[in-house]
């Protein structure tokens, strides 16, 4: 039975995880990573996961968005339930309905940045043409159009993040999910990668889940949960995140 605080999955709520529960097994010891998670994240907001290393952030976010399997629970994406989706199948709704950015950039370094960026639409089944010319306008909204046949190699760090987040919102997808994504960045960078994202969320109502340990990345998002050993432990405002930041500065 669902917690009494949960939420039915609607037209305003684009995740909805219910007692999220995950453990891993090493064979001499069980690390509980999620001891029961319950979230709801409404269609264009920004979220900002924050918590010391091994509380469970990027657990939680691979287990929503599915790149890992979880134990227990129900997990509602954009109204569909993605808990017992099988694998192909989620794997085709990760390609159309989600964005990824990673700290490492995950870009295929044999590829062009226009061939990186076409990649999702290219797992969905999308006409190469077609594709092409998506990946383009989505290299324009990162500004980086010129770059479009150049490698990752060719690039600068801040560069190549750009482009991952190009690809990342070439779907026009209902999430955009986010580890880490200035981590590897100098402040600089940083900072015009989280304008870019936050561009991408007031223009086009882009929902974002951002795992971070910095807090002026928080502080650009709308809420902030914070999560140890597990557990979801509070929940900060914008407000609140910006005196942080401000106390760090």
């Amino acid at each position: 039975m669902p917690p009494s605080n949960a939420t039915t999955p609607g037209d305003d709520i684009v995740i909805e995880a219910r007692d999220v529960q995950k453990t891993y097994d090493t064979g001499s010891i069980q690390v509980h990573a999620l001891r029961g998670v319950n979230l709801s994240v409404r269609r264009g907001e920004m979220v900002a996961i924050m918590g010391p290393s091994g509380c469970g952030k990027t657990t939680l976010l691979n287990s929503l968005s599915g790149l890992d399997d979880f134990d227990s629970g129900i997990v509602f994406i954009n109204g569909t339930d993605i808990t017992r989706m099988p694998d192909d199948k989620k794997t085709e709704f990760r390609a159309r309905d989600m964005g990824f950015v990673f700290q490492t950039y995950n870009l295929l370094p044999v590829l062009t940045a226009a061939e990186n960026v076409e990649l999702p639409l290219i797992v969905s089944g999308t006409r190469p043409k077609v594709a092409r010319e998506m990946a383009l306008q989505a290299l324009d909204r990162v500004r980086l159009r010129d770059k479009a046949n150049q490698r990752p190699s060719q690039l600068s760090g801040g560069q190549r993040q750009r482009i991952t987040v190009a690809r990342a919102v070439v779907n026009r997808p209902a999430i955009m999910w986010a580890d880490e994504p200035t981590g590897a960045l100098d402040s600089a960078t940083a900072t015009e990668i989280m304008d870019l994202i936050v561009e991408l969320n007031q223009s086009a109502n882009q929902t974002c889940v951002i795992v971070t340990h910095d807090p002026k990345v928080a502080a650009r998002c709308h809420r902030t949960i914070h999560m140890a050993d597990g557990v979801i432990v509070r929940e900060d405002s914008q407000a609140t995140m910006r005196e942080v930041a401000g106390s760090h500065a």
